[in-house]
């Protein structure tokens, strides 16, 4: 019952609840429930938690509208670190032209360091990555003491303590609060290009009518990929948008319609999971070749895009196609 959104509802009337945690694709769907059920009228619910993945500035904005009696607090942190390591409590008014919702400030009790790759500290609004020390700091992994040396360092501006490197890519801002911006691993380079795909994540969330977004590289076709996954917009209105935010090299090749996210046992979204692209053309806009020089033209392009069928009113580069395949 904790992933039928319906039943939750439910269960925050029923007993009276006032504090609930969601990871931001299951939060819509609340949304969605919370909305048509008017739950924001005599709900004793006071604050929820987002956290597991990056919130979408759309999600809070929404979350504002449907229940503005309630506070979200946007989470962050490892299990490495007992979890939770720091938290931003949004406001809608402050946030509305956000690109990115903070992670924000240390928990009591735990430090956050942005640093280099030779740990030197990263002046406020440059990249680097993120460190947790204090309290919350786990002692490292059972039985794999390689991977501990690996994760959990010396702390140099507190000697005789340990700080946990996360793998994450973050900043400071100008404010006081920390911004996620991806992860260290997630780094890819296609074509010549270094490409962060949650950089194109928040840019596909900041457009109107996109509900949820994710970007991973696929090697389907024998080359790496940029494919996007994304709920609410037919793909080719989301192309055209994402074409004037973006550079022409981080724009994905595919874009695949969402109606259901694979989860895995603990909620968050299974990438490992998601669907491989067809690139295949929309049944409704599909037209066959109509003479033997189309046919052609069709055959070379399902040859070199690795999908098909290809009609005669597809576009190459909507098709997964770019400079060097043609």
């Amino acid at each position: 019952w904790e992933k039928d959104p319906a039943l939750i509802v439910q269960a925050i009337h029923q007993e009276n609840v006032t504090t609930a945690h969601f990871i931001p694709a299951m939060l819509n769907s609340f949304l969605d429930q919370a909305e048509m059920l008017a739950l924001g009228d005599g709900t004793n619910l006071k604050r929820v938690f987002a956290g597991g993945e990056p919130l979408a500035p759309r999600t809070a904005a929404r979350f504002a509208s449907v229940l503005p009696q309630v506070s979200l607090i946007h989470g962050y942190g490892p299990t490495e670190a007992t979890v939770d390591a720091a938290f931003y409590v949004l406001d809608p008014e402050r946030d509305r032209d956000r690109l990115r919702i903070p992670i924000g400030k240390p928990v009591p009790g735990a430090r956050l360091y942005v640093l280099d790759p030779h740990l030197a500290v990263q002046p406020s609004g440059v990249a680097g990555e993120l460190y947790i020390a204090g309290a919350g700091v786990a002692r490292g992994y059972l039985n794999r003491p390689a991977l501990t040396e690996e994760r959990f360092l010396e702390d140099p501006f507190y000697p005789g303590e340990r700080m946990y490197k996360t793998g994450d890519v973050a900043r400071w801002l100008p404010d006081g609060n920390i911004e996620f911006l991806g992860r260290t691993d997630d780094q890819v380079k296609i074509r010549g290009y270094r490409i962060e795909p949650g950089e194109i994540e928040a840019a596909l969330r900041n457009i109107e009518g996109v509900r949820e977004a994710a970007v991973t590289v696929r090697t389907d076709s024998g080359e790496p990929e940029l494919c996007a996954y994304v709920e609410g917009l037919q793909r080719n209105e989301i192309r055209a948008q994402l074409e004037r935010l973006l550079p022409g090299y981080m724009v994905p090749a595919y874009m695949i319609e969402m109606e259901q996210w694979p989860v895995t046992p603990s909620g968050k979204l299974d990438r490992n999971a998601l669907p491989a692209p067809s690139g295949a053309a929309d049944a409704e806009t599909y037209t066959a070749p109509r003479n033997v020089t189309e046919m052609k033209l069709s055959q070379l392009w399902e040859d070199v895009l690795k999908n098909g069928p290809v009609g005669i009113h597809d576009n190459f580069f909507d098709r997964g196609g770019h400079s060097l395949k043609a």
